[in-house]
């Protein structure tokens, strides 16, 4: 019988394993490790565990020891390293982070973050991102409930960097404020009491002092420090609340409460305005300190001490925060954010005002020192790029990795072209072979391409009676044909019969006054117009009886009365003949004719000829009315404009002509 191989003992298998990372550590390498696990039974699931439980062991002696943080972070890379070896667990080594973030105090963890942050490549790799990201969420979340905004306000920093530079930025469950909620709980304290204030004393105690020193006694060096701008309570009671309205925009589309903000704005834009900071000692004085490369210091809250007011005021970084919370809530307000209230909407004299005081806030920041246009440019940068996100929120953060997709079909093989001596004159005839047979036989009707170019028959413009011979019948009355079945109104017949006209019609180019408010009723017109012009659209063989026809029409128009003829419409020769006679009398008859004075003015400005100007009005006449443009209806209109000269002379003419 073969020996039993020896059974896995987690005692044995635990001590040597933390005898080994002893080792592993004094030898700074992993090797006794990796020797350890393998000598050791049992499976390697069991080895596993057993590893885990004796890094955790060790950690837990040095940290009771107060070791340095070098030797926690050594402790960690060994686990690393495990994990790349595959001897341990690879969720391993974020447990040992956990542990060791939640034992030290916050100075420490510094450090230890620091190593986080470097190694966030191998965070990110596919060995521990899938085991990793949630201990590190975790982690990250219970240290920023221990840390203080204001007074760690760089490590905050750094933690949401970390989030930012290790999840996707479609992951929403990291710092994506998907729902544009706000930080209500930033609330500014400042002294709403007036009877503590002690500005008003503060400003007489200097007037009293200032009394004191007469002009000339005082040198440069010893000049005042104190601001030139005069601050009361008023102004740092608004100045403050404003913050208020920072901190929660909402409250803007509340009627009362915009009055209130309207108010605060326009009086604390005004002081930034009339106090300009060149002006300022302590603006100079900050200058020096830029060009000196003097240090700056940077606070997460306000100071709103009264006394700090003047100071404040006078500093540009400070300016330069206040105008920028402008600008970032009037982008609030006028953008469109997905989960917003649809009470919230501005009214337009708000939109105008929020308009208005943005282009003041940006030209307040361009004026304020140092390099406020740059600065200035760089902000309306920032928050163009800004609208960008907002879109992106509000189509439910789509990811920016775009799958390729799958391509099933075979690809074909790469042929190289064919050079033009492999098809040029081969076959029968010289034939130019095309590689299709019958664009071979399209390109090969006529040896010289150029005269096939040339020939007659290539000529495809119809003419006038044969295109427009379907419209103008169906323009007819008689035909009843209904609108939507005109050709008119086909878009495509449309637009060839613009074509046409224009290059075979004279009315194409004709100035008139009327308006057409489509195509299609541009088209009816000219097609009543060319059915009065054209011959009729199909000419028979006469026969014996078409003659006799033609006989009895012409028998019935010389017996048809005069009242008749005047009701037919007046055609181009008596408007032609009419308007000689008009001439300078056009505009009296022009509003007897239902002109308006718009097209009075047009005709006008056209031409400065009286018979010209006539006839325009005439053709105007023709085109409005249409069919009912009779001789009648100008005669009766010639009466009524007291013309009755022309009207006994246009009834005349129409009777002679008939």
């Amino acid at each position: 019988m073969s020996p039993t191989p020896p059974l896995f003992s987690l005692p044995e298998a635990r001590t040597r394993f933390t005898k080994s990372t002893r080792e592993a550590l004094n030898n700074k390498n992993i090797k006794s490790l990796l020797n350890t696990f393998s000598q050791l039974p049992g499976s390697e699931n069991e080895k596993k565990c057993t590893l885990d439980q004796a890094f955790r062991g060790v950690l837990e002696e040095e940290i009771i020891n107060h070791s340095s943080c070098e030797n926690v972070l050594a402790i960690i890379s060994l686990a690393i390293g495990g994990v790349t070896e595959g001897i341990c667990t690879a969720s391993t080594p974020f447990v040992l982070l956990g542990d060791v973030l939640d034992c030290l105090p916050l100075d420490q963890c510094d450090t230890i973050f620091t190593f986080v942050e470097k190694n966030v490549a191998t965070w990110k790799s596919n060995t521990f991102y899938s085991a990793g990201k949630n201990y590190l969420l975790r982690m990250c979340n219970d240290l920023l409930r221990r840390l203080s905004k204001s007074q760690n306000t760089v490590f905050c920093g750094r933690i949401q960097l970390f989030l930012a530079r290790l999840f996707p930025l479609s992951e929403k469950s990291v710092g994506l404020n998907l729902q544009s909620q706000f930080n209500l709980e930033n609330v500014t304290v400042f002294n709403t009491n007036e009877q503590e204030s002690t500005l008003g004393q503060k400003h007489a105690e200097d007037r009293e002092e200032g009394m004191d020193v007469e002009e000339g006694e005082m040198g440069d060096d010893e000049a005042p420090t104190t601001c030139s701008i005069p601050i009361d309570y008023n102004l740092y009671r608004k100045f403050w609340s404003l913050q208020d309205y920072f901190r929660n925009p909402v409250q803007c589309y509340e009627k009362i409460s915009w009055k209130t903000f309207l108010k605060y704005s326009e009086e604390v834009l005004a002081v930034f305005k009339s106090y300009k900071l060149d002006d300022t000692q302590a603006s100079r004085k900050k200058m020096e300190e830029l060009k000196t490369g003097g240090e700056h210091v940077y606070f997460a809250k306000f100071l709103t001490s009264e006394k700090l007011m003047d100071l404040q005021l006078s500093d540009s970084n400070f300016r330069r925060h206040i105008l920028l919370q402008y600008l970032i809530l009037f982008q609030y307000l006028k953008g469109q954010v997905k989960f917003k209230s649809s009470n919230y909407v501005l009214t337009d004299e708000q939109s105008l005002w929020i308009e208005d005081t943005t282009k003041s806030v940006y030209q307040l920041l361009s004026e304020n020192p140092p390099d406020g246009e740059r600065f200035s440019k760089m902000v309306e940068h920032i928050l163009n790029t800004e609208e960008n996100w907002n879109s992106w929120k509000n189509e439910g953060c789509p990811s920016f990795v775009k799958e390729r997709t799958s391509d099933t079909k075979p690809t074909r093989a790469v042929r190289k072209r064919t050079a033009p001596e492999d098809f040029l004159g081969k076959g029968p005839n010289k034939k130019i072979l095309m590689g299709n047979e019958e664009l071979t036989r399209l390109w090969n009707l006529c040896p010289d391409n150029m005269e096939a170019c040339k020939s007659d028959t290539r000529e495809y413009m119809p003419t006038l009676e044969e295109f427009f011979e379907e419209a103008i019948e169906q323009a007819d009355p008689e035909s009843m044909v209904e609108n939507e079945y005109k050709a008119v109104n086909n878009s495509n017949y449309g637009w060839r019969a613009l074509r046409l006209l224009a290059r075979r019609s004279p009315h194409f180019f004709q100035p008139t006054n009327q308006q057409f408010k489509s195509l299609p009723e541009y088209l009816e017109n000219m097609v009543i117009k060319l059915a009065k012009e054209l011959p009729p659209p199909s000419e028979e063989i006469k026969t014996g009886e078409d003659e006799d026809e033609e006989d009895n029409d012409a028998l019935l128009k010389e017996n048809e009365s005069p009242d008749a003829r005047r009701d037919k419409p007046v055609t181009g020769e008596q408007i032609e003949i009419f308007a000689n006679k008009l001439g300078e009398q056009w505009k009296i008859l022009a509003p007897y004719l239902e002109m308006k004075d718009s097209d009075i003015r047009q005709i006008e400005c056209d031409s400065e000829d009286m018979k010209m100007r006539a006839r325009q009005l005439l053709v105007a006449w023709q085109d409005q009315e249409g069919v009912h443009a009779t001789p009648e209806n100008l005669i009766n209109a010639l009466n009524k404009s007291g013309l009755s000269d022309l009207a006994e002379s246009l009834t005349n003419d129409n009777e002679t002509n008939s």
